[in-house]
């Protein structure tokens, strides 16, 4: 499977990279023909801080309080919160602290903040930072989470996404379709590799894959 990952270089910054291997996956609400590797984003310094200067470019005219980081984007939410608030860079944000948080996830599979961080969430300008959007499933559990808790989802960024808005919420990404011509996504009783018989090469999720 490996011998067919093509790596692709971020339109914006090319020092910014993703790869991506063609065949049959299954994610766990829905299936794709293209797996999008983005673990390097997420885990090399040098890349994620690339990263974050491209996203911070996208946010310097709007407020920021709180960064959530899902499917492991807590380094890069990190250096997105040190881009925003550098006082040499033009915006509102320069020189104020931008708190980044993670939610839990309960017994239950639900989304939660604890007492002591939803004085973080409330009332405040929230930044969703998620690896992949492939149908928007992640995105809009998380907002059902966060008007829970009273918080103003005022954007989300991806570093892959295949949708554009979901739920009214603009999504802004590094890597789309554009970059995957032939990338679609399927509900699994309607998937046509599976109705051709061709075998599920993996279950992936935001953190990889697992070959079956």
């Amino acid at each position: 499977m490996e011998s067919r990952k093509v790596t692709i270089s971020a339109k914006g910054n090319k020092k910014i990279s993703m790869g991506i291997i063609p065949g049959h996956f299954a994610t766990n609400h829905s299936h794709i023909n293209h797996y999008v590797d983005l673990n390097s984003i997420k885990t090399s310094f040098f890349m994620a801080r690339e990263t974050a200067k491209v996203i911070a470019t996208k946010y310097a005219s709007v407020q920021v309080d709180t960064i959530i980081c899902l499917e492991g984007t807590e380094t890069l939410g990190a250096y997105l919160a040190q881009e925003l608030s550098d006082s040499g860079m033009t915006s509102i944000n320069s020189g104020k602290d931008i708190d980044i948080l993670t939610p839990e996830i309960n017994s239950n599979g639900q989304m939660i903040f604890r007492d002591d961080a939803q004085k973080k969430i409330w009332n405040k300008q929230i930044r969703l930072l998620i690896s992949s959007a492939s149908t928007g499933w992640s995105i809009e559990r998380f907002a059902r989470c966060l008007d829970y808790y009273s918080g103003k989802l005022a954007g989300c960024c991806a570093l892959f996404s295949a949708i554009d808005e979901i739920i009214g919420i603009k999504v802004d990404a590094i890597f789309t379709p554009e970059d995957i011509p032939d990338y679609h996504t399927y509900a699994a009783s309607e998937c046509p590799m599976c109705k051709a018989k061709q075998k599920i090469d993996a279950l992936v999720n935001a953190f990889g894959y697992s070959k079956l």
